[in-house]
């Protein structure tokens, strides 16, 4: 008896896409990295922001599987809106930075942000990264990591990091001491205090020293 015939050939089974949403303030550097992205087979980019704010409402209106943030990134940062996107939203978030601040990846950490690299990392490693955080792994840029090993310790208290955080915005005492519920007096003491710690001539030099070092 002859046996029917049977198609052996098989079919492997494509990868699934992973879609990206991609945020940097440098119109050039996130179309470069988007287009550069975009040429591998399993990644699709379906959202470009240049801000935090609009990160976030992408990130919301598409829900991409992965985030790519800029850390310096206005009006707030990116880590800001790696924690509102997170505290919604099922999307893992990478953050890309120029400089590795210790205080900054323990944050991030702690807000579920699943990639830390540099932003001299090569499109082709960061789409490997990409994968590996799809596939449930974890990575942070190992000089970050040991970075963070020897970290100054920050000497402001806690009240001192709230008014500086207040005052990185640009706002005005008044405005500082709305937000904090503090008196406008109270307010210039711990901002006079934060600066004579960080030798700023300025409170918003003070709070853009704590923002660089991670405590704000």
């Amino acid at each position: 008896m002859t046996r029917p015939t049977t198609n052996a050939t098989t079919h492997a089974t494509p990868h699934p896409t992973i879609r990206l949403l991609i945020a940097d303030d440098e119109d050039l550097l996130r179309s470069a990295l988007a287009a550069l992205l975009a040429l591998e087979e399993d990644l699709s980019v379906v959202a470009e922001a240049a801000t935090s704010t609009d990160a976030v409402r992408l990130a919301r209106e598409h829900r991409p599987d992965i985030a790519v943030l800029d850390l310096e990134m206005p009006p707030t940062d990116g880590l800001r809106a790696a924690e509102e996107i997170r505290a919604e939203l099922p999307t893992q978030v990478v953050l890309v930075t120029r400089h590795a601040r210790p205080a900054v990846l323990r944050r991030a950490l702690a807000a579920g942000v699943r990639g830390f690299v540099p932003k001299t990392t090569p499109a082709a490693r960061l789409g490997e990264i990409i994968r590996d955080i799809a596939a449930g792994r974890r990575y942070v840029d190992p000089d970050i990591a040991a970075s963070a090993l020897t970290e100054d310790d920050c000497p402001l208290t806690d009240r001192e990091l709230e008014v500086l955080r207040a005052a990185r915005t640009g706002a005005s005492i008044a405005e500082i001491a709305g937000e904090v519920h503090l008196a406008p007096g109270t307010v210039r003491n711990y901002l006079s205090a934060a600066m004579s710690k960080l030798g700023a001539p300025t409170r918003h030099a003070a709070a853009h020293r704590a923002w660089e070092q991670g405590w704000i």
